[in-house]
C-alpha cells in the first residue's frame, strides 16, 4: 500500500510538472503568434535626419542607416536615435521609428530619451571638476562629504564608490524600492540603503552598485554647496551646449520626451512593447535620473576626449581600469566601462557606458580612442541592444576614422 501511494504521489508530481512545462511552452507559442511586428519592412522604418550630417561621410552614413533600420526591425524596437562624432564635430545624427506608437510621432535627433545608468559617466565628470578645484579628494572617506551615511566596519572612499568596489549593494533591477519614490533632495535616496551592511570589504572586489552613485551624487552636492542637478546643469550641460539633457520628472512635463516602453513578455522586445509603468527616477540622481539625446552624449564624450571639460590627466585617470588585490583588472574605471571591441577586423579599446532602466538596456555611449570615433545610441524601450547597434555603426565609420587620428 505504501509503495502504491508513493507511486501515485510521484505520478501526480510528474503530471503537474508536465502541465507546467506545456503551459509555459504554450504561452511562448501564443505570445510569439500574437506579437505584432512594429516595423515589418526594415526599408520602410521612418527616419528624421539632423542637419549635422557631413557630406564627406555620406557612404558611412548610408551604411549606418541600413544598420539601424535592420536592427530596429529585427529587435522590434519602437524607436531609436543615433549620433556619431568625429574630429570634434557631430557628423551624423538621425532618429528612427516612433517616439510614440499610438500617435505615430517620429523619433527626431532632438527627441529625449531616458539614459538610465549611463548617467554615471556624466556624474563622474562632476566629480572630476571638483577634484580639479580641490573640493573633493578620491581617497577621502565618503563621510567627509556625506556624514549622513553611517560609518561601516571598514572605511569607504570616493574612489571605491566610483569604481564599484565600495561594497554597497545595488537596486535589484526593475523591482528596486526607489522606482516608486519621490526624492526632493538627493540625500533622501540614501534611505534605501544607508543602514544596509556592506557586501564585502571595500577595495577587495568589484560589484556594480547604483546605490554607490546615489551616494556620490550627494557628495557632489555637499562639496559644491549647491543642489546636485543645478551643479550638473551649470557646470556641464550649459557650457557644452547639452540643451536636451536634464533630470527626468513625473511632476514636470518634459518637451520632446519619447514615450517609454517595456517588453510585454520575457524581457524581450521581439514579443512587443507595453507602455512602461510610471516610474519616478528622482531618487537615483546621478546614478540614473537623466534624460538626454545622442547628440548631447556625443558632445559630452568629445569634450572629455579633447580636454575641453576635464584636464587630460583627470580623464585618463577616470578611464583607467581599477584592480582587485590580486592584480586582476576589473574592466571599469571611475565612472567609465572599459573593454575591447572588434572594428575593421581588429580588437580595439572601447571606453563608454551602457544605460539601463528597469533592469534593461536603453542607451549606449561609446568612444573608440584609436579611431577618434564617438557613438551614442538610445531607444525608448528597455532591453534594446543599443550596444550591438553602436559597435556596428562605429564599424561603418572605422576606415577613415583611424586615418584621422594618425595625422
Amino acid at each position: 500500500m505504501a509503495r502504491s501511494r508513493m507511486q501515485t504521489v510521484l505520478g501526480v508530481i510528474v503530471a503537474g510538472i508536465a502541465i507546467v512545462i506545456v503551459g509555459i511552452a504554450g504561452l511562448f507559442v501564443y505570445i510569439s503568434a500574437t506579437a505584432r511586428p512594429l516595423h515589418p519592412n526594415a526599408l520602410a522604418v521612418p527616419s528624421v535626419p539632423g542637419a549635422a550630417a557631413v557630406a564627406d561621410w555620406s557612404k558611412a552614413i548610408e551604411n549606418g542607416r541600413q544598420i539601424v533600420r535592420t536592427g530596429v526591425a529585427q529587435q522590434n524596437l519602437p524607436g531609436v536615435s543615433v549620433a556619431v562624432g568625429l574630429g570634434g564635430e557631430i557628423v551624423w545624427a538621425e532618429g528612427f521609428g516612433w517616439a510614440d506608437l499610438d500617435n505615430r510621432v517620429k523619433v527626431e535627433p532632438g527627441t529625449r530619451f531616458r539614459i538610465g545608468t549611463a548617467s554615471t559617466a556624466l556624474t563622474s565628470a562632476a566629480i572630476g571638476l571638483l577634484l580639479e578645484r580641490n573640493q573633493m579628494r578620491l581617497d577621502e572617506k565618503i563621510q567627509t562629504y556625506v556624514p549622513e551615511f553611517p560609518e561601516k566596519p571598514w572605511p569607504v572612499t570616493v574612489r571605491q564608490l566610483m569604481s564599484h568596489m565600495g561594497g554597497l549593494k545595488t537596486d535589484g533591477g526593475d523591482e528596486g524600492p526607489l522606482y516608486g519614490t519621490r526624492c526632493e533632495r538627493t540625500l533622501e535616496g540614501l534611505e534605501a540603503f544607508r543602514e544596509s551592511d556592506l557586501l564585502f570589504e571595500p577595495g577587495s572586489s568589484y560589484r556594480y552598485s547604483s546605490y554607490g552613485w546615489i551616494l556620490l551624487s550627494a557628495a557632489v552636492e555637499a562639496a559644491s554647496e549647491e543642489p546636485f542637478f543645478t551643479f550638473m546643469r551649470k557646470q556641464i550641460f550649459e557650457p557644452l551646449g547639452m540643451e536636451g539633457t536634464r533630470p527626468d520628472s513625473l511632476t514636470v512635463r518634459i518637451p520632446d520626451l519619447a514615450t517609454p516602453y517595456f517588453p510585454r513578455f520575457a524581457a524581450n522586445p521581439r514579443y512587443g512593447p507595453d507602455v512602461s509603468r510610471p516610474v519616478d527616477l528622482s531618487c537615483y540622481a546621478g546614478a540614473g535620473a537623466f534624460v538626454s539625446t545622442p547628440s548631447d552624449l556625443v558632445r559630452f564624450a568629445m569634450a572629455v576626449d579633447s580636454g575641453k571639460l576635464l584636464q587630460p590627466a583627470t580623464a585618463q585617470l577616470f578611464r583607467t581600469s581599477q584592480r582587485v588585490p590580486s592584480g586582476e583588472e576589473t574592466g571599469y574605471g571611475l565612472g567609465w566601462d572599459l573593454e575591447m571591441a572588434t572594428l575593421a577586423g581588429q580588437q580595439t579599446p572601447l571606453v563608454g557606458h551602457d544605460g539601463e532602466v528597469l533592469g534593461g538596456m536603453v542607451a549606449s555611449l561609446m568612444t573608440f580612442p584609436e579611431y577618434g570615433i564617438v557613438v551614442a545610441v538610445t531607444s525608448n524601450t528597455s532591453y534594446a541592444d543599443t550596444y550591438a547597434l553602436g559597435v556596428q555603426i562605429a564599424e561603418a565609420f572605422a576606415g577613415r576614422g583611424k586615418l584621422l587620428t594618425r595625422k
